[in-house]
């Protein structure tokens, strides 16, 4: 079952070097599906991998100068007290209990078509963002709307572990519609670091990371992102956001039932 799970988290995170999205949104519900992990625990080990992952990514990204640090402070605002809350919430009302495994199982789904519309869209929202420059959030009322934003996905990503990539991604560019795509990437994966391992944190107080599991899907995933980053300059984009599309198109119809 380890090479399984190795073998696994060489392909998440060879999509995810391609395409720069889809972590989690794969990740969370190939444990749940594929190998039947208590949701909880895929949520709890996704974030912890998510964590590890995203700081590498972080590191590279700061060497760039691709990270804006004032928007990602913005977002922590909001994120981290949100994840805190979450994870409080959990907590209280149980999360190792079915019924409210279901709750996270259809909370990963509902996720997870978010990421699709963001994959399909975020040129489209784009393009309506940048013809509208008079709608544009300036000063006070965009800090608000960035911590707003951040705790949105603070929730988001405790519950469902997903959010915190393309979501994420989309958001900042509707905010932002000025920042250059490498920005938006650098931003996105620099707050999501102290996201996720406060969450990570957070699931393992309540017992819900499989430290096993997370070690033999590191032992894949990170030879798998170098290896796909590699790749994405051989295969168009189109073809793999519409392909990553439909895979977690899939992926939400089969949790939903």
């Amino acid at each position: 079952m380890s090479i399984t799970y190795i073998l696994s988290g060489f392909a998440v995170g060879l999509l995810v070097g391609m395409t720069g999205v889809g972590g989690g949104s794969l990740m969370t519900p190939l444990l749940t599906l594929l190998f039947g992990v208590n949701p909880s625990v895929a949520v709890g080990t996704d974030l912890a991998f998510a964590a590890v992952t995203k700081s590498a990514g972080t590191i590279t990204h700061r060497v760039r100068g691709t990270v804006q640090w004032p928007i990602v402070r913005r977002l922590c605002l909001g994120a981290l007290p949100a994840a805190l809350a979450a994870t409080l919430a959990l907590q209280y009302v149980g999360p190792l209990d079915a019924a409210i495994g279901r709750v996270i199982r259809y909370s990963i789904a509902v996720s997870v078509l978010l990421t699709v519309v963001a994959i399909l869209f975020r040129a489209r929202l784009l393009a309506w963002v940048q013809g509208r420059p008079g709608r544009q959030l300036q000063g006070r009322r965009l800090a608000a709307a960035t911590i707003v934003a951040g705790a949105v996905l603070g929730v988001l990503v405790t519950v469902s572990s997903i959010g915190a990539g393309a979501i994420g991604a989309t958001l900042l560019v509707m905010l932002y519609p000025q920042l250059e795509p490498a920005e938006v990437a650098g931003t996105d994966i620099a707050y999501a670091v102290p996201l996720t391992a406060i969450a990570a944190l957070g699931h393992w107080w309540l017992g819900s990371i499989d430290w096993t599991l997370l070690g033999t899907l590191l032992l894949g995933s990170l030879p798998g992102i170098t290896l796909g980053a590699w790749a994405a300059r051989a295969v168009p984009e189109r073809f793999l956001r519409g392909l990553l599309a439909m895979t977690l198109t899939g992926v939400a119809v089969k949790l939903l039932h």
